[in-house]
């Protein structure tokens, strides 16, 4: 499947969206791990993050392949659920922006960013009430929540989050990072929280830290 993969990963490198998904489909049809199309995606949303950085693509470009990513997982995350392989990626991660705050932009890089190194990660998407994060993280057994907000109104949010959290009984197996540009570390202790991430490279090596997985 060398030359597939190669093919998938250019596909989403050049964000083309029907291609990739249509190969998707066929690779899982064909009885291919879901892991091993997952790493061609990641390579692709790599070297998106790559040329991004040397400012070769911009910010359109680099929400765009998230995009084409998230849809993508719309196929394989069943997948991987039937073939329970899930434990094979870096840990699992459950993310959105707080309740009250609906911005997602910084939110979704941070995502392409933590599936691009092998993390699997759930996205509440925005306006998240503490309940939803709580189920969420129990479903799935979550080895780390992320909590991101842009405005100052989001840190109150993100404390009751962090103790619903705590009231729920999941607080010690499950690291929480906030972040977004007003939280700092003062926001931290106010919250609660374990970690605060002031972007998505530091959110990267944070969750890697917290795991052990550096």
């Amino acid at each position: 499947m060398a030359d597939t993969s190669e093919q998938l990963t250019r596909a989403i490198l050049e964000l083309r969206e029907e291609e990739v998904l249509q190969l998707v489909r066929q690779r899982l049809a064909a009885g291919e791990a879901p892991l091993e199309i997952i790493a061609a995606l990641r390579q692709g949303v790599a070297e998106v993050g790559q040329k991004f950085e040397k400012g070769e693509y911009f910010l359109t470009e680099l929400i765009m392949a998230g995009k084409i990513f998230k849809e993508a997982m719309v196929d394989l995350e069943p997948a991987l659920e039937r073939s329970r392989q899930q434990s094979q990626a870096l840990g699992t991660v459950v993310i959105g922006t707080v309740k009250g705050d609906l911005h997602d932009i910084g939110k979704n890089i941070v995502i392409i960013m933590l599936r691009s190194a092998g993390f699997l990660v759930h996205d509440l998407g925005i306006d998240v009430p503490p309940q939803t994060f709580v189920n969420k993280v129990r479903e799935v057994n979550a080895d780390l929540l992320g909590l991101s907000g842009l405005l100052t109104v989001s840190f109150n949010p993100m404390k009751e989050t962090v103790a619903a959290m705590h009231a729920a009984g999941l607080r010690e197996r499950c690291r929480i990072m906030i972040g977004g540009g007003p939280t700092d570390e003062r926001v931290r202790a106010y919250t609660g929280a374990d970690y605060v991430g002031q972007d998505a490279g530091q959110a990267v090596r944070l969750a890697k830290a917290a795991l052990g997985v550096a």
